[in-house]
């Protein structure tokens, strides 16, 4: 199901029971945090969040704030208008499993084809809502287009024309430390000069002032290899910022897309329509046409890099002030009746869970492709995304953990995953407390562990130098002939199937004899 609006998808929420309203002023310095940090850490996730009288600075915004949206595992099935993740994910593996693809670069072009199956590919319309009041920073010079036609002068506006910036959205104060105020669900859109493939990520964004932020690219992002480009033939790198519109665009910002495969393709298959896009005011980029709030820029390559931060962030610690590029902005434009959408990371468990567990689900087949003995992949909330990775496998052959261990962490982002257990293919890796049995009960440690070294999360405070680091995976399978184990192996304790089922009906004599 398509959104055209964030503001769709929060009458989705409403009507659905999914949505709490907080109709009193709240402040985004801070206690909108507070609030929505103790509805992500309720049973499933909480409700989402719609504080419709924000405030920034004491004053209340024209905007209101959207958060927790994506917290809970229905509704993240509801952004992608899906039962549950698990039927998407279905059908994207039937997708791929139409021809078998016999090496990692016919897995990729699968990929490609199975996306653009179903009306994915992204189109481009001459202009949207997302324009429907424009604010060119450098001139300041306000614009308001027609939406979508000359309004119909006998109707009393309903609208507010003040424009936005920097300083009067309600971009939240996240935590006491924070550097500032950050943007927290920025799809930030680059494109790379040599190649002209564009990319979709999702970085934060801290706001210096109205003019200029900080832009947070990973070294080992996407964006940031575009961005080394530009440094190096010294021209100005056009970015593009938006905010909102379908619930899919910050999801398939966030998705362990392959290089190369435009996100926006795979936001275009999940809400079951073309991405509409539309060029931006002041670059040549597109974005889609029914974001809530665009802002547009460039960063300067003759520039010297900026302290940003401290931020809370998803490990659960502040991550220190590092130098990064400067973003300046140029222009931003937004829907008359737009809906600024947030999320706050932290201490475990946040939205962010939720979102990453239904990449994986998402992702699975391609994993499966790949290594076909996995059998499922978990991301407790206890790693905080790239810490933990449980794996199970159906296991055939001996060594065929560590296999899996170095074929996951050549995969994209598990390049940073710290520990990795495999189990076998009985144990339910989304139960934490199952596998932490296994992984006690069927380990040697000193036989059963490997470490390596590999690429480290930037935002990893614990590794001794920044973005590298150790890693560390345990073979927690039943130990086979060849791996080193001399003795017979001792069979799993388990009842009886008939003196279950006899002691089953006594204890529920409505079941069926």
């Amino acid at each position: 199901m398509a959104f055209d609006s964030f503001r769709d998808f929060i009458n989705a929420l409403d009507k659905a029971g999914e949505l709490k309203r907080i109709s009193q002023p709240v402040a985004t310095e801070l206690e909108i945090t507070e609030i929505a940090d103790r509805e992500m850490k309720s049973p499933g996730g909480g409700k989402a969040l719609l504080f419709e009288k924000p405030t920034v600075n004491g004053v209340v915004s024209p905007f209101p704030v959207a958060i927790n949206t994506l917290g809970s595992h229905k509704r993240m099935a509801m952004s992608m208008g899906a039962e549950s993740v698990d039927e998407v994910a279905n059908e994207l593996g039937a997708l791929m499993k139409a021809k078998p693809p016999t090496s990692m670069r016919e897995a990729m072009k699968l990929l490609s084809l199975a996306l653009d199956l179903r009306h994915a590919k992204p189109k481009t319309v001459k202009s949207g809502s997302c324009k429907d009041v424009i604010h060119l920073v450098e001139s300041s010079k306000l614009k308001v287009e027609s939406w979508p036609k000359a309004p119909d002068v006998n109707q009393p506006a309903t609208f507010n024309l003040q424009p936005a910036t920097l300083l009067n959205l309600p971009i939240l104060r996240c935590w006491p430390l924070d550097g500032g105020r950050f943007i927290t669900l920025p799809c930030v859109v680059t494109r790379d000069p040599d190649t002209g493939e564009r990319n979709l990520g999702m970085y934060r964004i801290q706001i210096y002032d109205d003019k200029t932020t900080g832009m947070h690219w990973q070294l080992q992002k996407v964006a940031a290899r575009h961005g080394r480009r530009y440094y190096e033939k010294g021209e100005r790198m056009p970015v593009a910022i938006f905010i909102g519109g379908d619930p899919m665009f910050p999801f398939a910002a966030t998705a362990p897309m392959p290089d190369g495969l435009d996100e926006f393709l795979l936001a275009g298959y999940l809400r079951k329509k073309s991405v509409e896009l539309v060029k931006c005011e002041t670059n040549d980029l597109e974005v889609p046409a029914n974001a809530d709030f665009v802002i547009e820029g460039y960063v300067d390559p003759t520039e010297p890099l900026r302290d940003e931060g401290p931020f809370g962030d998803h490990t659960g610690y502040y991550t220190l002030p590092e130098p990064y590029p400067v973003f300046h902005v140029t222009a931003i434009t937004h829907r008359k009746d737009a809906v600024y959408p947030a999320t706050i990371v932290g201490i475990p468990p946040m939205e962010d869970f939720y979102i990453g567990g239904a990449s994986v689900k998402l992702f699975l087949p391609i994993f499966k492709m790949n290594f076909p003995e996995i059998v499922d992949i978990a991301l407790p909330a206890e790693g905080v995304f790239h810490n933990l990775v449980f794996v199970s496998i159906k296991k055939t052959y001996p060594m065929q953990a560590y296999k899996i261990m170095h074929g996951l962490w050549g995969m994209g982002q598990m390049m940073f995953t710290k520990y990795i257990v495999v189990v076998d293919a009985d144990v339910n890796v989304h139960n934490t407390s199952e596998v932490l049995f296994h992984l006690t009960a069927n380990t040697d440690p000193q036989r059963d562990s490997l470490f390596t070294k590999g690429p480290s999360d930037v935002l990893d405070h614990a590794t001794s130098e920044i973005a590298s680091g150790s890693k560390m995976g345990f073979d927690a399978t039943k130990k086979i002939p060849g791996e080193g184990f001399k003795r017979p192996w001792p069979p799993l304790i388990k009842m009886d199937a008939a003196v279950k089922a006899k002691v089953e009906k006594l204890f529920n004599p409505q079941q069926p004899k």
